[in-house]
């Protein structure tokens, strides 16, 4: 039994940027029946984070409400790659790369997806069967001057930048996996608009009912500027473990809470909007974001390791208690100087510093503690083990390796500075 229609349409368009058609969209509900959701993955990039995540969450929210998920792993397109946004021809994937990236995708999506209701194909099992003749026919149904209207290709074409002939093949390929699944909807971002319009109008060229074409928007990333980018280091993994999801959450900027909970939660609209006017009525952001750190932990987690993450955060950021339990960093002669650990070597290689440039700068700043008394000097003699925090939370503690001889300092808590 399904929901009435307005109120699948309003979970359905929740966030989204655009709907094409909202008409059509609305009776292929009313006809009651599971929709066929498509989405296409070419395996390029198996690394899923909270921004590719959003399309994933919205198809989710529709498989709650009895549809169902056709994901189309582009085994076939992703030897090519897709050239939506870019200024030059990608490089072509090798099978052994396209199927191991393949293997990633199938292994995180279930992170998200209902797997009961989620159907994964692989594009090849189609497009690699067609011969020349239904590729030519297939051709037939778009003009040149239609492929040029995408803005990557009218760029290229216009600054005399190679294109090529196997690209204009890309949206031809992507409107074929509609055509073959026979999708009612097919999600994607924004910079898919084209691929997916595509699918529109060969599906109808065919004599089909036309998919419904959702865009979501792009999620921008922890430093509230640019999207969300493993490259650019504002992400959070949905593999990531749960202290490292929750805090992560909490370092994104107020104005962008109200979107990570409609981009990145499958909380319904009526309590987004109690969370909006909550924080218009002046509470603080503060315990907001600490519940929408823990509900998207929960997601991919489960509610006892997002309560732990949450009395872990209470307890080094709001107590400034030390960690139940800490990374170790094994101390080898390796880190030695001068008869003294070099945290220069020991807080890049453990992580929590981006070079010795950096180390330098945090202890100048009073921003490295040894057990808790400021350090003065990078080069540090304390009897093993000892525990170091640079900044607000992060902490490492040194333990002596089987193969150190001398500890680097028979002193009791003496600390070089």
């Amino acid at each position: 039994m399904f929901l009435p229609v307005n109120e699948q349409m309003e979970i359905i368009t929740k966030g989204a940027l655009e709907v094409i058609q909202t008409e059509d969209l609305q009776e292929k509900l009313r006809e009651g029946r599971p929709l066929r959701i498509k989405l296409g993955l070419d395996p390029s990039a198996p690394d899923l984070h909270l921004g590719h995540a959003v399309v994933l969450r919205k198809i989710r929210q529709m498989q709650e409400l009895g549809h169902e998920a056709i994901i189309i792993i582009g085994d076939f397109t992703g030897a090519i790659g897709d050239p939506s946004g870019k200024s030059k021809t990608r490089p072509q994937l090798t099978r052994e790369q396209v199927e191991a990236n393949a293997l990633t995708y199938q292994q995180q999506l279930y992170k998200i997806l209902d797997r009961e209701k989620t159907t994964v194909l692989f594009n090849s099992s189609w497009l690699g069967e067609m011969n020349f003749r239904q590729v030519l026919e297939l051709a037939s149904q778009v003009t040149v001057a239609r492929i040029l209207e995408r803005d990557d290709f009218a760029n290229r074409f216009a600054k005399q930048q190679p294109i090529g002939l196997h690209e204009f093949f890309y949206p031809l390929m992507q409107a074929w996996d509609s055509i073959q699944i026979q999708a009612d909807i097919e999600l994607g971002g924004q910079d898919q608009r084209f691929n997916i319009l595509m699918g529109r109008t060969l599906q109808k060229s065919m004599g089909m009912e036309s998919q419904v074409a959702l865009f979501m928007p792009l999620l921008v990333g922890l430093d509230g500027v640019e999207k969300m980018s493993k490259s650019l280091g504002n992400y959070v993994g949905i593999t990531e473990d749960a202290n490292t999801m929750f805090q992560k959450v909490m370092k994104i900027g107020d104005e962008q809470i109200l979107s990570y909970y409609t981009l990145c939660t499958d909380l319904h609209p009526r309590d987004i909007r109690t969370v909006q006017s909550r924080l218009e009525e002046g509470e603080n952001p503060r315990d907001v974001k600490i519940e929408l750190a823990h509900e998207i932990t929960r997601l991919y987690h489960d509610a006892s390791a997002a309560d732990m993450a949450r009395q872990e955060f209470i307890q080094i950021f709001q107590k400034r208690a030390v960690p139940a339990t800490l990374p170790l960093f094994p101390v080898t002669g390796a880190v030695l100087r001068e008869g003294a650990i070099d945290l220069t070597k020991v807080l890049v290689q453990a992580g929590l510093a981006s070079s010795g440039s950096e180390v330098r700068r945090l202890v100048a700043q009073a921003g490295v503690k040894a057990e808790g008394i400021i350090l003065r000097d990078f080069l540090l003699s304390a009897p093993l083990p000892v525990t170091i925090q640079v900044g607000k939370a992060k902490y490492v503690k040194l333990v002596k390796d089987k193969a150190l001889k001398d500890p680097p300092s028979s002193e009791a808590r003496h600390f070089r500075g």
